[in-house]
């Protein structure tokens, strides 16, 4: 008696993104979009509770919280560290901080 053996369906190689493939060279997130600091200076000016409120309609990723301790940390050390984001989105926060009247600058990270 013979086995009959069921027809295998041919095997296709998965879909490959372009670049993504073994030929081809990957690259890491931070390499094609690389992070930039935005950065809140102190001033003598604004209210710490300004500062907060501003912060927090700057940024939408900040929680009431985070934003206190940046106050903080920029009042007690003269600068701080807001988020870390790629560059069209760390220029848009910094710009929207100063039409809050804040201090704040972008660096890469």
């Amino acid at each position: 008696m013979t086995t009959h053996t069921p027809a295998r369906a041919p095997t296709q190689a998965p879909m490959q993104t372009p670049g993504t493939g073994t030929g081809g060279r990957t690259r890491p997130i931070e390499e094609t979009l690389p992070p930039y600091r935005v950065l809140l200076h102190n001033d003598d000016v604004n209210e710490m509770r300004h500062v907060v409120r501003a912060l927090l309609e700057s940024v939408p990723e900040l929680t009431t919280e985070r934003a206190a301790e940046i106050m903080i940390e920029a009042h007690t050390h003269g600068m701080a560290e807001v988020i870390r984001c790629p560059l069209e989105r760390a220029e848009l926060y910094r710009d929207r901080l100063h039409t809050f009247g804040l201090i704040a600058t972008i660096e890469r990270a």
